[in-house]
């Protein structure tokens, strides 16, 4: 998977520099969500030698200076893939209840979301193995009719922060769009003001099997917090597949 993702930053002409940018940018926006009680849906649990953990403990602000001294951990010298800028192995663990509105009005809960629709997407592992996100948004937006500009918050997993940069640059690429997506021109790229405004697996840690529970729960409390109405997410599943959902926030 690292070196796939170094492939992808030599493809698509992404540097070192934008690639330990976006890590930086993952930790101080989750130290900032974390500090202004929007991650705060976290079960406190007491670990042994550790005491009591009521936030998640990965994130870590640092500067350009310091992240930049890493060498690069797969293709030597000259790949961007370090243990800075990729998302780390955490332990974790998520749940969410999903049922039918009437059912949770029945149990006295407020739901937060609908899911509205979503698909699974493979790709060529040799060469597009961490490239789901581009195809699954793409696939699902002209699916159900809507835009780039029609998603208020976006959610993907941060596997690698070379990886999400790669996708963000191919829907924003003509290019890539008509000869692999087969479309008349570029999607687009969501804005970065809406894009994991809280962080991601980066810097809050990619528990597997946690990080989708996580990723929806996420984008559901921002559509509440950002009074926003619909909400994408997409996550790798491993051997090429990803999934894209799209949220609708949940109005009385």
């Amino acid at each position: 998977m690292g070196h796939a993702s170094d492939r992808m930053t030599a493809a698509f002409a992404i540097t070192r520099r934008e690639v330990d940018d976006y890590a930086l940018r993952s930790h101080k926006l989750a130290w900032q969500a974390t500090r202004d009680g929007h991650l705060s849906d976290v079960e406190p649990i007491f670990v042994p030698k550790k005491g009591l953990v009521s936030k998640d403990n990965g994130i870590r602000p640092s500067s350009l200076e310091e992240v930049s001294k890493l060498k690069p951990t797969f293709i030597k010298p000259h790949g961007t893939v370090t243990a800075a800028n990729s998302s780390y192995l955490t332990d974790g663990a998520s749940a969410c209840l999903i049922t039918t509105e009437e059912r949770a009005k029945e149990l006295g809960l407020k739901p937060k979301a609908y899911l509205r629709q979503h698909l699974y997407v493979a790709q060529d592992i040799r060469d597009q193995v961490l490239l789901g996100p581009a195809y699954a948004t793409a696939k699902l937006l002209q699916q159900v009719g809507l835009s780039i500009d029609d998603i208020d918050v976006w959610e993907w997993h941060e596997a690698y922060a070379g990886q999400v940069l790669a996708n963000l640059k191919a829907l924003d690429c003509d290019y890539f769009c008509q000869n692999h997506l087969a479309l008349q021109h570029k999607l687009g790229a969501p804005k970065m003001e809406r894009f994991n405004a809280w962080g991601g697996s980066l810097s809050i840690g990619h528990p597997f099997g946690a990080t989708g529970i996580r990723l929806v729960t996420t984008a559901a409390n921002r559509l509440i917090s950002e009074n926003g109405r619909l909400a994408f997410v997409s996550a790798c599943a491993g051997g090429g597949i990803w999934v894209g959902m799209i949220l609708e926030r949940y109005v009385d």
